[in-house]
């Protein structure tokens, strides 16, 4: 197993276990992809001290800077990129959007963003990755895959910050943008302050509502295209529109704890998924 499919079964087995139904060039592009998200997201929550952290997401801006200008990469990841991934085309943009997703929560923690810096955030966190995975597989056309990983991604990403508010918070992270905090005179920006306060239950319906339309464009645009191409999404889909119907089902005034799929129901979700049983 090489080393970046070790990484991407470290951090997501299930998926791991579906990329392996792709064809090599596909499958090894899209392990390297997970692979750079988890490094990026591993470098911003591990322990070394902040200056090192910033080093290393500097060196990043300059090892993409060295793969799109067909220099030869420092690192390992960096050159499976150069390898696996640049035959599919992908523009250094999406991939910067990534890194630059993580730029804006690190050194200092999101809190209380504003709308573009928010939007910014979800671009790189999820719809980026989504849309370079759909680039990948290649089976849909370009205004399909933007708009298709625009929805999905936004899905995901809304579903995240729902899921996990309160130990967001214990973090010292708070993703709700200040403007829709402040249409519900939530003038705080403290993250605990917010999760306490009386009127998040509002806010977070509200960013559920958006939630909700997001999943039902990106479900009628997987479930509208050949079921073989999007077996891969339909799982995701589902796995994250289920811990969004758990969160809708309790009510959004409950934060904790965190909903969880139990492991035979991925399993049954996956089922399903590969049998086109949906």
């Amino acid at each position: 197993m090489t080393s970046v499919s070790r990484i991407v079964r470290k951090s997501e087995a299930s998926l791991f276990w579906y990329f392996r139904a792709l064809p090599k060039a596909k499958r090894e592009a899209i392990y390297t992809l997970c692979a750079f998200c988890f490094h990026i997201e591993q470098i911003v929550a591990g322990n070394l001290d902040d200056a090192k952290k910033q080093d290393l997401l500097k060196a990043w801006q300059i090892e993409l800077d060295n793969i799109y200008d067909k220099k030869v990469p420092e690192t390992a990841i960096g050159r499976k990129i150069y390898k696996n991934c640049m035959r599919f085309k992908i523009k250094k943009k999406d991939f910067a959007a990534i890194l630059d997703a993580a730029l804006l929560d690190f050194p200092t923690p999101l809190q209380a963003p504003s709308q573009k810096v928010f939007d910014a955030y979800c671009t790189g966190s999820s719809v980026a990755p989504i849309y370079i995975m759909l680039l990948i597989m290649g089976e849909l056309k370009e205004a399909s895959m933007r708009t298709l990983s625009q929805n999905l991604g936004k899905a995901i990403e809304l579903t995240n910050i729902l899921r996990n508010i309160k130990d967001d918070a214990l973090d010292g992270h708070l993703y709700i943008p200040r403007e829709l905090l402040q249409e519900y005179a939530i003038n705080q920006t403290d993250p605990m302050s917010v999760v306490t306060h009386k009127n998040l239950p509002p806010v977070r319906e509200k960013l559920a509502i958006e939630a909700s339309k997001c999943f039902d464009k990106a479900h009628k645009l997987i479930f509208s295209s050949d079921k073989k191409s999007t077996r891969i999404l339909r799982f995701i889909f589902h796995i994250y529109h289920r811990y969004f119907e758990i969160m809708q089902h309790r009510g959004f005034e409950i934060i904790s704890p965190k909903p969880k799929i139990k492991r035979l129901d991925k399993i049954a979700i996956a089922f399903n998924s590969i049998f086109d049983r949906y």
